[in-house]
């Protein structure tokens, strides 16, 4: 299965965000041969935890009670506009701080933990997930567990570096759900739903994954930097026009997104995530 979604925004410049940067997630039921072995040496607590199945993996996850993620200096630099050597080099970096991140929130848990792979393509290329969602600047798969990052002339005109790491961030949010068992929970959910059903969880499984990769460039901020009126502008941005990529309102409205987009900031923790117990009207 696979959905779309907008992300982050592609300002003109560093002060006035103003259009959009696409992706999206490719959704996959997780079974037994995509599963990826890790070293017990990731696990800091007494017992290791079994990833929780069901609905109880997105209501009441472990992760949830993990408190803030780790404060980064990622070190990515800055973005050249229309160089693709400086934008691959910063969201390797990104990335790279965004493995030491969640592997520490797992390990706060005893939850098993594997990096994802992270794969740079200049154009459209098909993955176990299906083909290259319409109008998206990339995804992930949770298949093969890839995240998927366009190398595009537009992308590359943009050189707003909190813009592309709140982009890799959500990608990285929807890898956080596939090892939390919350994608699993997902899927289970979908397979057989009406299809107003099936957009309402689409859109908590987006909406968290917004809010989780806002929490994580909270805590990355002071080196980015993330100056708040920046800040400030992509949230007004997306509240304004974040919704206007997808028509069949798959990751919620506008508001939605800057309403989780928020949530995730200001706790700099998955414990702001839970958009699966949030009212309706939060995920609308």
């Amino acid at each position: 299965m696979a959905f779309s979604l907008v992300t982050g925004v592609g300002p003109a410049d560093a002060e006035a965000p103003s259009a959009p940067l696409t992706s999206s997630a490719a959704k996959a039921p997780v079974s037994a041969a995509s599963a990826v072995k890790t070293s017990t040496t990731d696990v800091s607590v007494t017992k290791r935890l079994t990833v929780p199945r069901g609905r109880v993996a997105a209501t009441a996850n472990p992760l949830y009670r993990t408190g803030t993620l780790p404060t980064m200096r990622c070190g990515a630099g800055q973005i050249r506009a229309g160089s693709a050597a400086s934008y691959r080099y910063f969201m390797t970096r990104v990335n790279r701080c965004l493995n030491l991140a969640w592997k520490t929130q797992f390990r706060k848990v005893g939850l098993p933990f594997a990096q994802p792979t992270l794969r740079f393509v200049g154009s459209r290329v098909s993955s176990p997930c299906g083909r290259w969602p319409k109008g998206a600047g990339g995804y992930y798969c949770s298949t093969n567990r890839t995240i998927y990052i366009g190398v595009t002339r537009e992308v590359l005109k943009n050189p707003f570096g909190p813009n592309h790491a709140q982009f890799m961030a959500h990608e990285y949010g929807h890898h956080v759900q596939q090892l939390a068992g919350i994608m699993n929970y997902y899927s289970q959910s979908v397979w057989r739903a009406r299809p107003s059903t099936k957009l309402a969880f689409s859109r908590r499984l987006e909406l968290q994954a917004d809010c989780l990769g806002s929490a994580f460039l909270r805590q990355v901020s002071d080196d980015l930097p993330v100056e708040q009126d920046q800040w400030d502008s992509m949230v007004r941005w997306v509240s304004e026009n974040g919704a206007k990529t997808w028509a069949s309102n798959d990751h919620g409205r506008g508001r939605s997104q800057a309403y989780w987009m928020e949530h995730g900031f200001g706790a700099g923790s998955p414990s702001g995530c839970n958009t699966w117990t949030a009212p309706s009207r939060t995920v609308a």
